[in-house]
């Protein structure tokens, strides 16, 4: 189980989250959507004690773990942008995350999936982009962890490792994991996620499957749905200019 109570976080004083809250108790995909800059990445790092949220609780398998790291050791990570030294070997590199961790890490079986068995002496320099977004996933899963953070876990990959990376998920899904991913991605959503979480603006605008989303909306599919918030919001903000104005011009004619 994962719960965030009432979090929030800024950035020199730029608000970033605004009293999140969510919980997310049985495995399964949540996929967490919404606009670049909408808190995303900033809600994962939460979790993961990578940064500190200024108010609120963070819950991981119930107990509180905010300034806590031994919890992490059952969290497997890939971060949008993953960086390592390119001067090692793809070997050598899956040897250091297992000594740094203190595992022995299952990445043979992962190795093949990904086809990267030809790469194993290749320096990091020498990938190419999507070669290097299999590597990280390698690391991401060889652990075997309860709880798995994808920050756009399909960027840079080909249609073979798409297929690979869906049905490596749904089989952590099977076996209870939880599952949290961003992505910009739909149809990754649409075949995947259990559960939607769409943030805008540092707040949780919506919570729930697909079926809801799309009752919500009166729309069809993850993407149209999406939209129809987005204009809403937009509607929204455009009507309350509108009054706002209205009411600085009374202001105005009173005085």
């Amino acid at each position: 189980m994962i719960e965030l109570k009432n979090i929030y976080k800024a950035y020199k004083k730029v608000p970033v989250l605004k009293g999140v809250s969510l919980k997310m108790e049985k495995g399964g995909v949540y996929a967490v959507l919404g606009p670049n800059g909408s808190g995303k990445t900033t809600l994962m790092k939460c979790i993961l004690g990578m940064v500190l949220p200024d108010r609120g609780e963070v819950f991981v398998g119930g107990e509180s773990v905010i300034k806590k790291h031994s919890y992490r050791e059952n969290i497997g990570y890939l971060p949008q942008i993953a960086r390592f030294p390119d001067n090692l070997k793809v070997e050598e590199l899956f040897k250091m995350i297992s000594d740094l961790r203190g595992q022995k890490g299952n990445s043979e079986d992962l190795i093949q999936r990904f086809g990267l068995e030809k790469y194993l002496s290749y320096k990091l320099s020498s990938l190419s982009g999507g070669t290097r977004q299999k590597v990280n996933l390698v690391i991401c899963f060889m652990f075997d962890a309860q709880y798995i953070l994808l920050d756009e876990p399909t960027s840079g990959l080909d249609p073979v490792a798409m297929i690979a990376l869906r049905k490596l998920i749904e089989e952590k899904k099977q076996e209870g994991k939880i599952i949290i991913l961003t992505t910009h991605i739909m149809d990754v959503v649409e075949k995947m996620a259990d559960e939607i979480i769409f943030l805008m603006e540092g707040k949780i605008y919506f919570q729930g499957d697909q079926e809801k989303l799309d009752e919500l909306t009166g729309s069809e599919g993850v993407e149209a749905s999406i939209a129809q918030l987005l204009l809403k919001e937009e509607k929204g903000k455009n009507d309350s200019s509108q009054k706002n104005g209205f009411r600085f011009k009374l202001n105005k004619v009173a005085l």
